[in-house]
């Protein structure tokens, strides 16, 4: 089993910047995507970015040109670098990760924004 612990979230103004962070517990084999997700009230749960293995990072649109993935394979930690904060993007985000027979999530992380 690999636990996630997220952190990083927070209150910020519009226009301001958050970095998220999601560290596993252990080493990570077998691995093929490490991402983040958010969910909105009354939402469903969506796609924000992620980083496969060996292929490019995708971005929602709406995190396009604001938001930032990156990995940190020796502290076995993904990175959610978030500018240019909106009011819209305030939801819980929830770190994943994914390999060959095994899903894990994290237990979210709240982001507000105030406009």
């Amino acid at each position: 089993q690999v636990q996630l612990v997220e952190s990083g979230g927070g209150l910020v103004q519009a226009g301001g910047s958050l970095r998220l962070s999601c560290a596993a517990s252990r080493s990570i084999y077998s691995l093929r995507a490490m991402g983040w997700y958010r969910q909105a009230p009354g939402k469903q749960r969506e796609l924000v970015a992620d980083i496969t293995l060996g292929g490019p990072k995708r971005y929602a649109d709406s995190a396009k040109g604001r938001f930032t993935i990156t990995r940190d394979n020796a502290k076995n930690t993904v990175y959610l670098q978030m500018n240019s904060l909106k009011p819209e993007d305030r939801a819980v985000y929830y770190c994943n990760i994914r390999g060959i027979g095994y899903e894990y999530w994290g237990q979210g992380t709240q982001v507000t924004v105030s406009s």
